[in-house]
């Protein structure tokens, strides 16, 4: 990943000449005292922090910004609730300051698509009159990456979409008030030179895939809450106040950069990061080409974070994950931070900076803030501000740095609370090679879908992959899965125990008798799911889950297999009753727990045993299956992947 600084080739240092802040005269402000104490609030102990969220004085619109608003794309439903913060980690945070002044954003006329509203309904949490009960109702707020829309979707932007999707599933079962955010970082050069080689503008190049990352979204069952896109003028306005926060805290300067660039990676590269090849282009450490730059531009102190930024890494060991990325992230901290270029004049399409429309802001600053764009800010009495800070924001290896040590930076220097972890999961490659245009290998996830089926094609790289490594993933892989795992496995299991019930007990589920010995045995493993699914899914270890899942399935058919209530059904049918019934409450809890993993086919399988809505969530799994409830006639729910025939 990219090295922020702006070390130059040592043949041609860069010059720098300081000179003061731009001039902020001529704009209206409105200041007011904020009080920045705050208390964290007590994992365990259910203290809640108290806050007093500074206000921001808006400036009055303009014509040109009501018109552009009308455009702007309506925000998903939001729970009532109130502001929550836990203490900010910066020493100027617990002095009195002025909070930053709003400016109407000079937002280019960019169409905005409608906003779709959540694929699975959220439970609504109870209003409050206090900033106590947001730690009393448990919030999780989980990100993925946005995704840049110069290009259509691929395999690795659904392979996020859809594990992180699993994680917002699990947590809502798992009884969380969750809040899901996803959406496009639309502004940047690779946009303009993305749009001109098409011959359209970029306005209408954005508008357009960030359509089709959407389409993709709803394709996969994805339940984000909000899909956010940077270039709405809500998010405009909420850069240029996190800028002006910076700004005012001393921590951005004007400056001259010279250094190398790469534009797909929209990232600065130190001399010793690049390389260049026998083909004379020089090249970063990511494998993109970097060209040379010289420009006027704005420059975060990111040098001076560096000792807290280590602090907080120390302090707070989960912060990143897996372990190894964290590892990489301590090394890059500790080697020496440079401070960062965060702005550019060479093209136009972004953020302008405020009281300087000469400049635009870097795309990362713009980028990450988008994370609490998505719950309200600059807004923090807005009713979704409680969700902040993130409890995890899941993102590609390739961008940890941006998350673990530019964005935190950032907050501190604004004043705002960090997020509490980033995990960075690893790449996939397609028969072990990279994905690739000119190798032709870039898979298209609707065809995949299409393929094999939603629900199918989340289980495989869900479980076929350890997720925070890299994959592959192949044809013939993902017809095992199917059909071993799914169709075999519990397909198998679940069609042959409920069909028996139908044909042999009249559709109802039999009461049992005496519990056996080995009865006994698998509903504990059965029972056990549970806190296992929790431990691995609180670290994001996504395949841990559903290993341990399937573990049970792997029991169950044994169980099932040895104790043959088909036999039973002459030889003891008092006994065959009793072994349908387990049999039916391990597949009960099997479908609760992977429904995050496969929501439909898990609900239909839920279908087929009875289960009521309200009786889906975790709090479930520890009542049992209702004995004397009539099932519906049993439909298979994962059929065997079947090649189609050539034509």
């Amino acid at each position: 990943m990219a090295k922020a600084g702006k070390k130059a080739s040592k043949k041609r240092k860069a010059k720098k000449v300081r000179k003061s802040p731009a001039n902020r005269a001529g704009k209206k402000t409105a200041v007011k005292k904020r009080a920045a104490k705050s208390k964290r609030v007590a994992k365990k102990g259910g203290k809640a922090a108290k806050t007093t969220a500074g206000k921001v004085v808006k400036k009055a619109p303009k014509k040109a910004t009501k018109k552009l608003a009308k455009k702007a794309t309506k925000k998903a439903a939001k729970a009532p609730a109130v502001t929550a913060a836990e203490k900010p980690a910066k020493k100027a945070a617990s002095k009195k300051r002025a909070a930053a002044t709003e400016v109407t954003p000079e937002v280019q006329p960019t169409p905005v698509a409608e906003t779709p509203k959540a694929a699975a309904p959220r439970a609504t949490p109870a209003p409050s009159a206090a900033p106590a009960a947001a730690a009393e109702r448990d919030t999780y707020f989980i990100t993925t990456a946005i995704a840049y829309p110069n290009g259509i979707p691929h395999i690795g932007h659904a392979y996020e979409a859809i594990a992180t999707d699993a994680l917002a599933r699990f947590q809502r079962l798992n009884g969380k008030d969750v809040f899901f955010l996803t959406g496009t970082d639309e502004h940047g050069l690779k946009m303009v030179q993305t749009a001109e080689a098409e011959g359209m503008g970029v306005a209408e190049l954005a508008a357009r895939n960030a359509g089709r990352f959407m389409e993709m979204d709803q394709r996969l069952n994805v339940s984000f809450d909000r899909f956010i896109r940077t270039t709405e003028p809500d998010h405009h306005r909420s850069v240029q106040v996190v800028w002006n926060r910076m700004q005012q805290n001393g921590d951005i300067y004007i400056d001259t950069y010279s250094g190398w660039y790469s534009v797909r990676d929209e990232a600065y590269y130190a001399e010793e990061e690049t390389v260049l090849g026998e083909d004379n282009v020089r090249r970063g450490p990511q494998g993109t080409p970097v060209e040379w730059v010289e420009e006027k531009s704005y420059f975060f102190k990111l040098s001076a974070y560096q000792d807290r930024l280590l602090q907080l890494y120390e302090s707070r060991p989960d912060f990143i994950g897996p372990d190894s990325r964290r590892n990489e992230v301590i090394s890059f901290v500790k080697s020496g931070l440079k401070d960062l270029s965060i702005s550019r004049t060479t093209f136009d399409w972004g953020v302008k900076v405020p009281n300087d429309p000469a400049h635009v802001m870097y795309v990362w600053v713009d980028a990450l803030t988008n994370y609490i764009t998505g719950v309200g800010f600059p807004d923090e009495n807005d009713p979704n501000w409680r969700y902040w800070p993130a409890d995890v924001h899941i993102i590609g290896k390739d961008i940890i740095r941006f998350h673990a040590v530019y964005w935190p930076a950032f907050l501190m220097s604004a004043g705002i609370p960090v997020q509490k972890r980033v995990y960075a999961h690893g790449f996939l490659f397609s028969r072990g090679e990279k994905m690739s245009k000119s190798v032709g290998n870039v898979v298209d996830p609707f065809n995949l879908a299409d393929q094999y089926g939603v629900d199918q094609m989340r289980y495989f790289f869900l479980r076929e992959v350890p997720f925070g490594q890299d994959g592959n993933y192949n044809h013939e892989a993902i017809v095992a899965r199917i059909n071993a795992d799914l169709a075999n496995d519990l397909g198998n299991l679940a069609q042959r125990s409920l069909s028996m019930i139908a044909k042999q007990l009249g559709g109802v589920l039999p009461e049992p008798g005496e519990f056996s010995d080995n009865d006994r045995a698998i509903l504990a493993q059965a029972d056990a799911m549970l806190e296992a699914s929790r431990s691995a899914m609180a670290t994001q270890q996504i395949h841990q889950w559903l290993n341990a899942v399937w573990a049970v399935v792997a029991e169950a058919n044994r169980y099932f297999a040895g104790e043959a209530p088909w036999a039973l059904a002459k030889t003891d049918p008092a006994r065959q009753k009793t072994v349908l019934y387990v049999t039916a409450e391990v597949v009960r809890q099997v479908a609760i727990l992977t429904q995050p993993a496969m929501p439909d086919a898990s609900s239909k399988l839920l279908d087929s045993l009875g289960i009521p809505q309200d009786f889906r969530d975790f709090a479930a799994l520890g009542t049992r299956i209702k004995a004397g409830t009539t099932l519906p006639a049993p439909v298979g729910v994962f059929p065997r992947y079947v090649e189609p025939k050539a034509d």
